[in-house]
């Protein structure tokens, strides 16, 4: 079988800038105080719709699973670079990292509390983002949760917008728009958080973050 081109692209491309990634990237939550703030509201959500599993996906070195594990997460990071995932293991060896691809997760139906999924659908062709929101769909148990992060585009009648994105091809999405494809895949909009461009960030964009929740009643911890 033929690898999907966008995947193998994005994955050599990670690989090769792993290492400057991982520097670049490992504390940037600490400077970041809105993002902590999403990231504490997931977790509490996750727990109080039952608690479980919650997979990080794309979760690059892995500094951001590891900052779920330390708000109390069973959490383990999947992403499609093997590079991302050694250096991912190496600084966090207490936690699982497995290499695998969204559009196809080794997970059973409804098995997790959570998924995360933090810039990282930004690399799929916009034709294919609607299955990937069915897979996670299909992994979150009832009641399970979704944040997902982005950036947004110039306005609303840009529903999809390419960026010349550092490592790899990447799309920007107009928020309501993503919230409508999250809508039809089974997934309820809880919130969301905008954050405006500062001076000092690489790319001038809007950032949005969208929690959402998987209807059907919590079924408990799995």
């Amino acid at each position: 079988m033929v690898e999907h081109d966008a995947l193998g692209a994005t994955r050599e491309a990670y690989d090769d800038a792993a290492p400057t990634y991982a520097r670049l990237f490992r504390d940037e939550l600490r400077d970041r105080p809105l993002d902590r703030a999403i990231l504490g509201a997931f977790a509490e959500a996750v727990r109080a719709g039952g608690g479980g599993r919650v997979a990080d996906l794309g979760c690059g070195p892995g500094h951001v699973t590891a900052h779920l594990a330390g708000l109390g997460l069973a959490v383990f990071g999947i992403d499609a670079s093997p590079v991302m995932i050694e250096l991912a293991r190496q600084a966090h060896p207490d936690l699982r990292f497995d290499v695998g691809s969204m559009a196809a997760l080794d997970i059973p139906d409804d098995a997790l509390g959570g998924v995360l999924s933090r810039w990282s659908v930004i690399h799929l062709p916009p034709r294919e983002l609607p299955a990937v929101l069915a897979e996670f769909h299909r992994v979150l148990a009832p009641g399970g949760h979704l944040l997902i992060g982005f950036s947004a585009t110039d306005g609303p009648s840009r529903p999809t917008q390419v960026f010349d994105h550092a490592v790899a091809p990447a799309h920007r999405w107009w928020p309501d728009h993503l919230a409508a494809l999250l809508r039809e895949s089974g997934l309820a909009e809880v919130g969301r958080m905008v954050r405006e461009p500062q001076p000092a960030d690489r790319r001038q964009f809007r950032e949005v973050q969208l929690l959402a929740r998987k209807a059907g009643a919590a079924a408990g911890a799995v």
